[in-house]
């Protein structure tokens, strides 16, 4: 499954459309939620990793109110302005998994702002066990006959034990 969803301006990928679509629904369900707001400069070889996503004196963190994606254009209040903001993207790229949009503004080529949910919400699965397996190597096995699901987990010594004691 891939995590990151990239939307580039001129980009003839026949993705693209869709790729837009998934930002969209990303930034307005942002909406109502408190977010990190953060920007960098692009270091020279484009590898986001590398930057310091550490708190720096001039990020904010706000609750994002109406979202929404207009054209190409990103808009949003903050809380206490009645001035609508905006951000035309040349680039955006969604973590959906981390649940962070990093975006390219047109007007400052050399820029990325990173809007981050800092609670990351896990996935969760409810499973009827037709069956679980506990292996020797500490590889935990949990299979839903009815979802066609099979999960492993390998569990260190003490996580053993500690199940073990739990049963």
């Amino acid at each position: 499954m891939d995590v990151t969803t990239v939307w580039q301006s001129g980009s003839n990928s026949p993705n693209t459309g869709n790729n837009l679509e998934t930002i969209r629904q990303w930034w307005k369900a942002s909406g109502g939620q408190e977010i990190n707001w953060q920007q960098r400069l692009v270091p020279e070889n484009q590898d986001l990793n590398a930057l310091n996503w550490e708190p720096m004196k001039f990020d904010e963190v706000f609750l994002l109110t109406n979202p929404e994606l207009r054209g190409i254009t990103l808009y949003w209040y903050k809380p206490g302005s009645p001035q609508e903001r905006s951000i035309t993207p040349s680039k955006l790229e969604l973590n959906q998994i981390q649940q962070q949009l990093y975006i390219f503004p047109q007007s400052q080529p050399g820029i990325v702002i990173r809007v981050a949910i800092p609670k990351v919400q896990y996935q969760s699965l409810e499973l009827t066990c037709s069956e679980v397996v506990l292996g020797q190597d500490g590889m935990l096995v949990l299979r839903d006959d009815q979802q066609l699901l099979e999960i492993k987990a390998i569990l260190s010594p003490q996580q053993r034990q500690s199940l073990k004691e739990a049963i």
